[in-house]
């Protein structure tokens, strides 16, 4: 005797289904089945449950706006809080980087310069803070500091760059990576200086670099303007220090000990 599998009945149905989609709850789909067993579990009122369901759609919905607003601020998806590799050769001050991630440098207006060599992890760091603003609802840039440096200069050339600096100075909060890389032209200088004292008290600026403050100026061709830009940022700013090895030397030592 044959004995017939019927598949499980759709705890949902197609009805249901339809509705949910034509209401853009489709999302909904994918909980609900879990929802209706702990609603059955736990005996949970009409309200309880439609309140449950509510919340997780809610939920959904400010997960899906915070990736698509960090994708336009230019943060990198993978260099969040929760991956930050706590690594015991790192030194820097975990008291600081814990009040920072409180964001409340950004409600007072102030700054952040997060320094070290290359590839420590100034760069993941800065990008963090991004991500916690992002799921605060600040609004949020991040770039390469050359980058958009460089986006500047070519708006001078179409009559935007009013419409640029505005732009820039209405963000929350602004991140140029790797700041003074290379020596700045008198454009730059001055788009720097600009930049600086606009957004001055109006918003935050996560600065990350390589050099100290006062190696900036002599990265510049204008050390005065460039020393009255650099007093605005640096007053009342964070400083976050990171040394140890690089991610290379880190490599290199792992491969060394794996051969021993």
């Amino acid at each position: 005797m044959t004995t017939t599998m019927t598949a499980p009945a759709d705890p949902i149905g197609n009805d249901l289904t339809a509705l949910l989609r034509s209401l853009k709850l489709s999302g909904m789909k994918d909980t609900l089945p879990e929802r209706l067993s702990l609603a059955k579990t736990r005996n949970l009122s009409h309200h309880a449950f439609l309140e449950l369901l509510l919340s997780d759609e809610v939920s959904r919905r400010d997960t899906r706006s915070a990736v698509l607003r960090a994708q336009n601020s230019g943060l990198m998806p993978l260099l969040r809080l929760e991956t930050w590799n706590e690594l015991p050769d790192l030194t820097y001050d975990r008291r600081l980087w814990s009040d920072l991630t409180t964001l409340r440098f950004t409600e007072n207006n102030t700054n952040t310069i997060i320094l070290g060599p290359v590839g420590v992890g100034k760069t993941h760091l800065a990008t963090a803070l991004g991500h916690i603003a992002i799921r605060r609802r600040k609004t949020v840039l991040m770039a390469r500091a050359d980058r958009l440096f460089t986006r500047l200069r070519a708006a001078r050339l179409d009559n935007t760059l009013d419409a640029e600096f505005r732009r820039l100075v209405r963000l929350d909060l602004l991140i140029l990576d790797d700041f003074a890389l290379r020596p700045l032209d008198s454009t730059t200088t001055n788009d720097f200086y600009e930049l600086i004292v606009e957004r001055h008290r109006k918003g935050s600026t996560i600065f990350t670099s390589n050099r100290e403050p006062v190696e900036w100026l002599t990265m510049t061709t204008d050390p005065m303007l460039a020393q009255s830009a650099v007093d605005r940022l640096t007053s009342g700013a964070h400083t976050l220090i990171v040394e140890g090895p690089t991610y290379r030397q880190r490599n290199t030592v792992a491969i060394d000990q794996q051969h021993q």
